[in-house]
């Protein structure tokens, strides 16, 4: 480990990797430093895998966001780390992708663009506006549509039918319906095991991968944040998690929760729901975030989000081993990806980030320093618009 980049930034060496931290103080300073004497910085730029952090209303002159063995070296340009305006669709629509269900989908941003699709985390979480202003919405043409059971999509809330095949299916066939030969990938928490599993499944219809807040379903992962582990961190938050389950059945939470989350009674299922919700959205974030919280109040949304998520880890991401994703990094080591994740993600632990890391020397892995779980984080916002803007430049430059 060194100190290095002349910015405060601590890159670290794994075998022929590097990837770098950095927080948001010391973007600052390296603005600074960029505004006042450009060049001398880039002079002394060690190469590695440079993190950006969010501040609002600035672009900073940062290092490239792409991943190289550190024996190579790229020409510096500005990247934006700012989030985009908020818009508007110009077309939104249902598509049937099975005699049951129904999804909803979108389209923003420049309908002549470069395709990317939005996957939702969860699963049953959901699009949102705010998702898209990840994206230039000059360049890309973004795609977001609620998963089986989720948001706009119907039935709501359904179990049915409803598998991480299932969705793989729809993701192609919402492809296949817009005419759209490719596209760029982008998913974090479950979104990001779906990312995964898609593109494993279809590596030939991904131009790149933009992931965050790294899941790969594995057994460590559920016990970790559903069987008490996370409670040592937020003993206050899991207690109410706790309590609505009776002692002689707290040997298994996820069984416990299946167990009302499809209950004949409604009211039983809500109130199950709503303890599985706020326990994910109080340590969502690394600092508190009571409009994150709220969302737990809401019976609609918390009933598909509980349910749906409970149905999934169950059935253990319906995936033939614990190491799956991981298994067939293989089959996508050659797409441009960059990894985002948060120190002091609760949710997705850096564990998992660290293992695809390994397994994935070759994307770019970015680890913010003073971040959470939550794609809203400042850190992990700017992190995520500049994987997109890198992409979006060598898309551009393979074009001229």
């Amino acid at each position: 480990m060194k100190l290095g980049f002349g910015l405060g930034t601590l890159p670290f060496s794994t075998t022929n990797t590097t990837y770098s931290v950095s927080t948001s103080q010391q973007l600052l300073q390296f603005s600074h430093q960029t505004t006042s004497s450009s060049s001398s910085v880039r002079k002394n730029l060690v190469f590695g895998v440079q993190n950006i952090h969010h501040h609002q209303n600035q672009i900073h002159s940062v290092p490239p966001t792409t991943s190289l063995m550190a024996s190579q070296k790229e020409e510096i340009s500005p990247v934006n780390t700012n989030l985009y305006p908020d818009i508007e669709p110009y077309t939104t629509g249902f598509l049937k992708v099975s005699d049951l269900h129904t999804i909803y989908w979108e389209q923003s941003g420049n309908p002549t663009g470069h395709p990317v699709v939005f996957l939702h985390g969860g699963p049953g979480g959901g699009t949102s506006p705010s998702n898209r202003r990840f994206f230039d919405p000059e360049f890309y043409r973004i795609i977001l549509f609620d998963q089986r059971g989720a948001g706009k999509s119907t039935p709501h809330a359904c179990l049915e039918h409803n598998t991480t095949w299932d969705l793989i299916d729809d993701i192609e066939k919402l492809r296949e319906h817009l005419q759209i030969p490719e596209w760029q990938v982008f998913g974090g928490s479950w979104g990001s095991t779906l990312a995964l599993a898609y593109s494993q499944s279809h590596p030939d219809k991904v131009t790149g991968i933009v992931l965050r807040g790294i899941f790969l379903l594995r057994k460590k992962e559920i016990d970790w944040f559903y069987e008490g582990g996370a409670a040592a961190i937020y003993p206050d938050a899991w207690e109410p998690f706790r309590d609505l389950i009776p002692e002689k059945e707290r040997g298994c939470f996820i069984d416990a929760y299946k167990k009302r989350l499809n209950s004949d009674d409604i009211k039983t299922q809500y109130a199950a729901a709503r303890a599985w919700t706020k326990w994910e959205m109080m340590t969502a974030h690394l600092l508190p975030n009571e409009d994150m919280v709220k969302r737990g109040d809401d019976d609609y949304f918390s009933l598909a989000f509980a349910r749906i998520e409970n149905h999934y880890f169950v059935n253990k991401g319906f995936f033939s081993s614990d190491s799956f994703l991981l298994d067939g990094v293989d089959k996508i080591r050659h797409i441009n990806t960059t990894i985002v994740q948060g120190r002091y993600d609760v949710c997705c632990p850096m564990m998992s980030a660290w293992d695809l890391h390994k397994a994935w020397p070759e994307a770019d892995f970015r680890v913010v320093s003073d971040a959470g779980h939550s794609a809203n984080e400042p850190g992990i916002a700017a992190e995520l618009v500049a994987a997109n803007e890198k992409l979006k430049n060598k898309i551009k430059n393979k074009g001229d």
